[in-house]
């Protein structure tokens, strides 16, 4: 009796517990992948050959790198840097870009951020058209621009004057960093403004204190794009300016262009000299133009 009572508390075993269908993984060709990673390859080959070969020129004798039948330098000039350091005139010239890349971004970060808020957040009349006009500022291009800026630099007594330069270069940067920080602002949630507003805190305190801080995304990608742009200046200058003291560092490279006396291996290291500095900055900062871009785009 107790034996049936016993088996009648045991609980009921369950069988075998079935084994689990393995699941079948999709199978994926490798042949897509491998092409677009060769493509790729290619891509970035393309764009680095150029580069290579500049490098590869900086450093041949004139007679090798006229010969043009062995990429390797044999043996490698590092003289023609210093040639080109001390007759481009670059001691002059990279301080004046340093100046004004500096002045002119900081000057569009400023009226670029002040202005995109306005446009993202303030409700006026004819915002619209605003907006529509600086679109089409963009589609002008800046060498169509070039008298009528110079006749009002005249007439301001600005011209040939390295303060008439940077306003120059601060009205072609501002359009496109306009709309850059609108996105960006526009995209911030506005309760943020609204608590504030509650505090007791006034517009430009809330864009100071709040909105701005959180910009700095944007700020950064407007602020690599600028200073590239601003860098690699030279029309501008040229139109501008009188004295050759004041011209920016692509001045150095005209030095070497001649079609008496060419010196294409110096030429070809000045404009290493020329583009490092600027070169170095977007290595650092590139991660930032990405980042700040997509958070306005995306949020």
């Amino acid at each position: 009796m107790n034996t049936l009572l016993d088996r009648a508390r045991e609980p009921e075993t369950a069988g075998p517990l079935p084994k689990p269908t393995p699941r079948l993984r999709p199978s994926r060709s490798r042949g897509p992948r491998m092409a677009l990673y060769a493509l790729l390859i290619a891509g970035a080959l393309e764009a680095l050959l150029p580069v290579l070969w500049v490098l590869s020129g900086s450093l041949q004798s004139a007679k090798q790198l006229y010969k043009g039948t062995d990429p390797i330098p044999r043996p490698f000039q590092w003289s023609n840097f210093a040639t080109a350091w001390n007759e481009g005139g670059f001691s002059q010239y990279l301080p004046n870009s340093l100046l004004y890349t500096t002045a002119a971004v900081l000057g569009i970060l400023i009226i670029a951020s002040l202005a995109g808020y306005a446009l993202a957040r303030i409700e006026f009349p004819g915002r619209g058209a605003v907006v529509a006009t600086i679109l089409v500022i963009m589609i002008i291009p800046m060498p169509a621009s070039f008298i009528a800026q110079y006749k009002l630099l005249i007439t301001l007594g600005l011209a040939n004057t390295r303060i008439g330069y940077i306003l120059v270069l601060i009205t072609g940067g501002l359009p496109i960093s306009i709309l850059i920080m609108r996105g960006f602002f526009a995209s911030q949630p506005r309760e943020l403004e609204e608590a504030a507003a509650i505090d007791g805190a006034s517009l430009l305190g809330t864009f100071w204190r709040i909105i701005l801080p959180l910009a700095k995304p944007g700020l950064a990608a407007v602020a690599v794009i600028q200073a590239m742009g601003v860098w690699n200046e030279y029309l501008m200058g040229l139109v501008l300016f009188n004295d050759s003291s004041l011209m920016p560092v692509q001045r150095g490279l005209t030095n070497f262009v001649s079609a008496d006396s060419p010196q294409q291996q110096i030429l070809l290291a000045a404009s290493l000299i020329a583009v490092l500095p600027i070169v170095i900055f977007y290595a650092v900062a590139q991660r930032h133009i990405i980042s700040g871009l997509s958070a306005g785009a995306l949020k």
